[in-house]
């Protein structure tokens, strides 16, 4: 028996076969919901059902040496989730129940392969809200979202993922489990061991469970699209809006001109928000569940706007499938993607105030580079992020270098970062320094020493 086989029959024996997929099952899988045409290479794929199971594989890989890459809803940007073909993959799509709504205590117990959206549609049943939310919540598992911090749509208001776990149970490389499994918001009992592994992006554990705080449903949104004509105008907006609405402004998108018209075509046609040509677009969004906000303040408040020639022009969204439709044009980043010939992916933060000057510099840029056949701006501007989407017109390893240095090398006269949102991976470690310091990699690299001395829990990634 070879050692592939025998280490086959040993993780069947602790899983069960019908939790073990190899050869053509294993083949027939991706890497990424986008490149569902590359086959996934891996020697198998488990499919654990029980953090007993995660826990007894792992310590079998510990003894082995065998190298582990965890799979989720595979929305990651940044190469998180890829693989070589000697890896193990163990995917939690299994381990996907709601344990608990705990109503008064406001918070979720769930696995880790719970989807982001499963679980908005429970907790508001419930009268409660999970406000982190992006484009791919349909396929996002929540364990994946803790491992990455996954930011989205609502940032400015609710904060990262972060902000929302109050506790984790987590599996370390030799099969240790770490429970911390509170429900508390207050907690100074040491070290906060969790933050360990929010963001870690599976390089120090694999999270298999967490209790996830959550907040009062928003007693309704309004949402309303809006045309600026440069960005000076789009700060005094963001400024103004601020200081009326306080925590009520819950979401503030910016799209550049080209970008919305690009986006909208998702409508086919129909119901497009705003006029083509301006050379700005807010896409914002308000909760009047915040301080007693009337529903009609939105309106009010655009038509000051308007008379004081703050914004050009603007639309409020009437129902909410007028309002679904107006962040479609947002979420639907697959649209932008298949105007794409070879695309890259950027997700860059930076001040506020420095977006414009940024944003100028780095279309100059890629106006100038012959390789780019086109490209697209939007971000979530309230909280510093930007996202570029560019397409090349040839794939080459020099090209993505040099529309890599493009996006990045900028970010530190800023004191930005490379990564807003998406994490490290794979695809943005060799730009690292653009925004961390040779103290702090060093630190990040003891850490994954000291918590996965053999290096098998996705190994290259980030570090």
């Amino acid at each position: 028996m070879t050692a592939t086989n025998l280490t086959l029959v040993r993780i069947a024996e602790i899983v069960g076969a019908d939790n073990l997929l190899v050869g053509d099952a294993v083949s027939e899988r991706f890497v990424h919901i986008w490149k569902t045409h590359i086959p996934l290479a891996a020697v198998a794929v488990v499919t654990p059902t029980s953090v007993e199971q995660v826990s007894a594989v792992m310590r079998y890989c510990h003894q082995t040496g065998l190298s582990v890459v965890v799979h989720g809803g595979l929305t990651n940007m940044v190469g998180s989730t890829e693989t070589s073909g000697i890896e193990l993959v163990i995917s939690m799509e299994k381990m996907n129940r709601i344990l608990e709504l705990d109503v008064n205590s406001k918070t979720a117990f769930v696995e880790a392969g719970v989807i982001l959206e499963h679980l908005q549609e429970e907790v508001k049943k419930v009268g409660l809200m999970f406000p982190v939310t992006f484009g791919a919540k349909g396929s996002a598992q929540v364990g994946g979202m803790i491992a990455t911090n996954a930011g989205g749509l609502r940032v400015f208001r609710y904060g990262m993922t972060r902000q929302w776990v109050l506790g984790l149970e987590v599996v370390m490389s030799d099969g240790t489990v770490i429970s911390g499994l509170k429900k508390l918001v207050k907690d100074n009992s040491g070290l906060d061991l969790k933050q360990l592994f929010i963001g870690s992006e599976g390089v120090l554990g694999i999270i298999t469970r967490a209790v996830l705080r959550l907040s009062p449903a928003s007693g309704g949104r309004h949402t309303a699209f809006v045309a600026l004509e440069d960005f000076g105008q789009v700060l005094v907006f963001l400024r103004s809006m601020e200081l009326t609405l306080g925590g009520a402004l819950t979401a503030f998108e910016l799209i550049w001109k080209d970008t919305y018209q690009r986006m909208c075509g998702v409508l086919k046609g129909g119901g497009i928000p705003l006029a083509f040509g301006y050379p700005l677009y807010v896409l914002l969004e308000i909760s009047t569940s915040t301080g007693g906000t009337s529903p009609n303040l939105l309106e009010q408040l655009l038509e000051k706007y308007l008379e004081e020639g703050i914004v050009l022009d603007a639309a409020v969204a009437s129902s909410e499938s007028e309002q679904n439709r107006f962040w479609r044009i947002r979420e639907d980043v697959d649209h932008l993607v298949s105007q794409c010939t070879f695309d890259q992916h950027f997700d860059v933060s930076l001040p506020i105030a420095d977006i414009g000057d940024y944003v100028d510099g780095i279309r100059r840029n890629l106006d100038a580079e012959p390789g780019v056949d086109t490209y697209f701006v939007y971000g979530h501007m309230a909280d510093g992020n930007i996202h570029v989407v560019v397409s090349k017109k040839y794939d080459s390893v020099d090209l993505i270098e040099r529309v890599n240095n493009l996006i990045y090398s900028p970010l530190t006269n800023y004191g930005g970062s490379i990564s807003a949102e998406h994490g490290i991976g794979t695809h943005k470690k060799a730009y690292l320094p653009y925004c961390r310091s040779k103290e702090e990699l060093d630190l990040m690299r003891r850490l994954k020493g000291a918590l996965d001395p053999k290096g098998i829990l996705n190994p290259g990634k980030i570090i």
